[in-house]
């Protein structure tokens, strides 16, 4: 069983964990083969002759706020920057985490229509009934980039550990190509650690970002 934290919507007890401001650094090591979409071995890693593959490698810092406003999501906010000398801003990020489950009248939508009737999970009971056959909880998370890019990841959380992968990338006319993703989060000597894989630049997917953040008090 779960045990409900004081004020917290009962649909985001499996997703507690995260609640709160983490800062950290991070590592950019991204493979950029321009000839060749396949993933490529680190042998051939080089900044070398026009058309080599390139190592990409950036260290960075990042601070992000999950939060919630009493409704059955959390909101996520990330924002990075690069360890120069300028903290040159990097990338942000912004959207919503919910358990899956089917929508009902109960819930707000669509548009701006107000919810109808009593919500459907009001205790740690009913959210037990959304539990998935591993044991864990089925997971929505849409991400919004300010670059023209939206994703939507479909996953499930099981304990401290979170596994989501691109169910949908939608890319504005002339935004960089960016085609699937994969992201993995985990609780680790209470730090959020976090891993993130890319599909893009007519490559196939491989790795591309990581961080450990700590908890800001």
């Amino acid at each position: 069983m779960i045990e409900l934290p004081t004020h917290l919507p009962p649909e985001l007890v499996p997703l507690s964990w995260l609640i709160g401001v983490w800062e950290g650094t991070g590592v950019i090591d991204y493979l950029v083969d321009p000839k060749n979409p396949d993933p490529v071995g680190d042998s051939a890693v080089g900044p070398g002759e026009s058309g080599s593959p390139e190592r990409r490698q950036y260290e960075f810092g990042q601070r992000i706020s999950f939060s919630h406003d009493g409704l059955g999501w959390l909101n996520y906010n990330s924002y990075t920057w690069l360890l120069d000398d300028e903290r040159t801003p990097l990338i942000t990020e912004t959207g919503y985490w919910r358990i899956a489950r089917d929508q009902t009248p109960a819930d707000p939508g669509p548009g701006m229509l107000p919810a109808e009737g009593e919500a459907p999970f009001n205790s740690v009971d009913d959210v037990e009934s959304l539990r998935n056959d591993s044991g864990g909880f089925d997971l929505q998370v849409a991400l919004v980039h300010p670059t023209g890019v939206s994703e939507l990841y479909l996953g499930h959380v099981t304990g401290p550990r979170i596994d989501l992968a691109t169910d949908a990338v939608l890319r504005a006319p002339g935004a960089t190509d960016y085609q699937a993703a994969t992201r993995m989060y985990g609780l680790v000597d209470n730090h959020l650690l976090w891993a993130w894989d890319i599909a893009a630049l007519e490559q196939s997917l491989r790795t591309h970002a990581s961080a450990r953040l700590g908890r800001v008090e």
